[in-house]
């Protein structure tokens, strides 16, 4: 089994900052891509940042230049410092980690997600 766990949301000012963590653990054999989606009250779920195996990163226009994408392979985490938070960042962040697997089948890429960690960011 794989498991992806968030933490770190809480309650910030406009203007403030936060930094998420997730982890990724079990049997796997290695991570490729890790990202964080992001879901606010009556939205859809909507993409924020990515970060590939070799450290290369894509952002969403609307956190570009305010959030960091990081991960450190050797503990298998990834974290989100996000920066002059809006009230517009509030929703819950969800982790993405796509891995490889060894399983019956073969060597294959799966992707996993996290349960969400809350961010609220008042005005």
């Amino acid at each position: 089994q794989v498991e992806v766990v968030e933490s770190g949301g809480g309650l910030v000012q406009a203007g403030g900052s936060l930094r998420l963590s997730c982890a990724v653990s079990g049997s796997i054999v290695s991570i490729n891509g890790m990202a964080w989606y992001r879901q606010g009250p009556g939205k859809q779920r909507e993409f924020v940042a990515d970060i590939t195996g070799g450290g290369t990163t894509t952002y969403a226009d609307s956190v570009k230049g305010r959030f960091i994408i990081s991960r450190d392979n050797a503990k298998n985490t990834v974290h989100l410092q996000m920066n002059s938070l809006k009230p517009e960042d509030t929703a819950v962040y969800y982790c993405n980690a796509r891995v490889n697997r060894n399983t019956a089948w073969g060597m294959n890429e799966y992707s996993y997600w996290g349960k969400g960690t809350q961010v609220t960011v008042s005005s």
